[in-house]
């Protein structure tokens, strides 16, 4: 998973990232933040957790993530996914699932 920072404040984090096709990062929530998801290229499917949904978002769709959510980010497509991720307004964390 590739990622680009563009902006970095004490509260605010805004970055294009990648995902290679299968590509997943792990369960988690974040105590304070909100994810805003927009897809820029390939596919993107979103899962969360109470309330259990599969969101799935083409080039130009859009998606938040609310604190506290669990969620994961994964890449269902055949070609790598890029998304742009604005994270705010609060304290950054990213808490996982203990196995």
């Amino acid at each position: 998973m590739g990622n680009q920072e563009i902006i970095r404040t004490d509260t605010t984090l805004v970055r294009i990232m990648e995902l290679a096709i299968g590509e997943s990062n792990a369960w988690h929530y974040h105590s304070e933040i909100a994810d805003f998801f927009v897809c820029l290229s390939g596919s993107l499917q979103l899962d969360t957790r109470n309330p259990d949904a599969t969101i799935l978002l083409q080039p130009g769709e859009t998606f938040r993530v609310q604190p506290p959510q669990w969620h994961r980010v994964l890449n269902p497509g055949h070609e790598t996914a890029r998304y742009l991720l604005v994270q705010g307004v609060g304290k950054y964390d990213f808490i996982t699932e203990r196995v």
